[in-house]
């Protein structure tokens, strides 16, 4: 009865072992690649948000730093990891949402 014990033991905690690996390290895994495909599309142009939720345009990316116009003319250097999302391509320009064409009469 003893041996039968232990294995059930040793299947319980290789059950939990899986576990933790799919609930925990599997996606934090997934998520530092992401993290790091963001860092790597960062060019000067791309709308990107920071971890502190500013909104700003990379204005040049050096070796662990990026700069960032967050106000016309208003440059800040921040560390690369703190981008954490990029928002657009370096070609599309923001605009006003279009209503349609222009309505005639009243």
């Amino acid at each position: 009865m003893g041996g039968g014990q232990a294995l059930q033991q040793l299947l319980f905690f290789a059950l939990l072992v899986l576990g933790l690996y799919l609930l925990a390290i599997r996606p934090q895994r997934a998520r530092a690649r992401a993290l790091a495909e963001v860092r790597a599309s960062l060019a000067p142009g791309r709308r990107v948000v920071t971890t502190a939720g500013i909104h700003a345009t990379v204005s040049s990316v050096e070796e662990g730093l990026v700069v960032l116009e967050v106000a016309p003319g208003v440059l800040v250097r921040f560390a690369d990891a703190a981008v954490v999302r990029v928002l657009d391509s370096p070609d599309v320009v923001d605009s006003a949402p279009d209503d349609g064409p222009p309505r005639s009469g009243a």
